[in-house]
């Protein structure tokens, strides 16, 4: 029956998933999928919406914890504790996530509403003064998530261009399954550099407003920790989400007539369709189990690939997984909805005769990232 590559949940047919990992979905929706030999346990690709739901969805069965390659040939990746949210069970995982919670209600994060809107309108009229023809991913899809991250983090604004450097460089290194710590370590001591300046004099940021809430209960490593979990999950996502959709709506006319009255509804469209985090954090196995009617040993790791599920048959009428499902989908979800029900009506009401200003072909699509993407989108208007 042979086994998947490590590589196949991370290929594309343009924006589509790959014709082969939709093949597999639909012949096996659990497969074994090769690993190396060092790791000591199988792995297994999930592919169908039914099997990648019950993955996710169940914490007694699975965990995300990385101690469970202690023992194996890349135990180092267990000692490096990246932390945040994605690597943490309950009750630890609870905890922290219990502190972001209150803040990432749709009612809290109305604040952030005109200010989303006023960084929309600056960005687009740069655009504007420097056009008629930019590069959209440098000008408008990395900077407005950029600059909503260091507005809800309360990052100063003296040090927002070294922190978008940071991030994109973070981002960079994950994209390129690099093992080394340098670029997370740097990120990181600037985070706890933050977060001992918060603690000091809280802000109205979302590190200041932790403080004020929790005081001591809440370390500065839980804050930029915390803090490190929503750059991860806001910064380069929705970036990518932001230059992928402006991408298909600018082809498909359809779609793009509906933003002005269906924002909501186009966005969550879009979403299913580009799924640009490709898989969700590995899951390990507890003990012996089954699932999609294959054994699954104690150890065995399960990487789901939510843009085969996303795209199941059997998804119809279904959420989209675009952003996790369980106790660890994504908690900064409505945030990233309001930049994309911001950013892309206004991009199109202020251009509407965007369109690419190079030819597909020539287009240059992320290869192998977790995080699917493009890192430049000239554009004419």
């Amino acid at each position: 029956m042979g086994e998947a590559s490590m590589m196949l949940p991370l290929l594309r047919d343009r924006l589509a998933p790959s014709a082969e990992l939709t093949e597999l979905r639909g012949r096996l929706p659990v497969a074994s999928i090769a690993v190396p030999d060092e790791i000591g346990a199988r792995g297994w690709l999930v592919t169908g919406y039914a099997q990648v739901r019950e993955v996710l969805g169940d914490t007694v069965r699975f965990s995300n914890e990385l101690s469970h390659l202690a023992g194996t040939g890349i135990e180092q990746l267990a000692e490096q504790d990246p932390g945040g949210l994605g690597f943490r069970d309950p009750p630890e995982h609870t905890r922290l996530r219990r502190l972001l919670t209150r803040e990432f209600t749709v009612r809290r994060l109305a604040r952030l509403g005109p200010r989303i809107d006023a960084l929309t309108t600056e960005l687009l009229d740069a655009m504007q003064a420097e056009g008629p023809g930019v590069d959209l991913v440098e000008r408008f899809a990395v900077p407005l998530p950029s600059q909503v991250i260091c507005e809800l983090l309360g990052v100063p604004d003296a040090d927002r261009s070294e922190f978008e450097r940071r991030s994109t460089a973070r981002f960079d290194m994950i994209a390129q399954f690099d093992n080394s710590l340098d670029v997370v370590n740097e990120s990181m001591d600037y985070l706890r550099g933050l977060a001992a300046r918060e603690r000091a004099n809280p802000g109205e940021g979302l590190l200041g407003a932790l403080v004020r809430e929790h005081g001591d209960n809440v370390s500065d490593e839980d804050l930029a920790q915390l803090a490190d979990g929503v750059l991860t999950g806001g910064h380069e996502t929705t970036a990518s989400m932001i230059a992928l959709s402006a991408y298909e709506l600018m082809s498909d006319e359809p779609l793009r007539s509906r933003l002005a009255t269906d924002a909501h509804g186009v966005v969550e469209d879009l979403l299913r369709r580009m799924s640009v985090v490709q898989v969700a954090f590995p899951r390990f196995a507890r003990d012996d189990t089954v699932v999609g009617g294959r054994e699954i040993a104690k150890g065995d790791a399960m990487i789901c690939s939510l843009s085969a599920a996303n795209t199941d048959p059997a998804a119809h009428g279904a959420g989209h997984l675009a952003f996790g499902y369980g106790i660890h989908r994504c908690v900064g979800a409505e945030l990233g909805r309001m930049e994309l029900r911001a950013a892309l009506p206004a991009l199109f009401a202020r251009f509407p005769a965007l369109a690419p200003a190079v030819d597909e072909d020539d287009l240059e699509l992320r290869s192998f990232s977790i995080v699917f993407g493009m890192d430049n989108l000239p554009v004419r208007w």
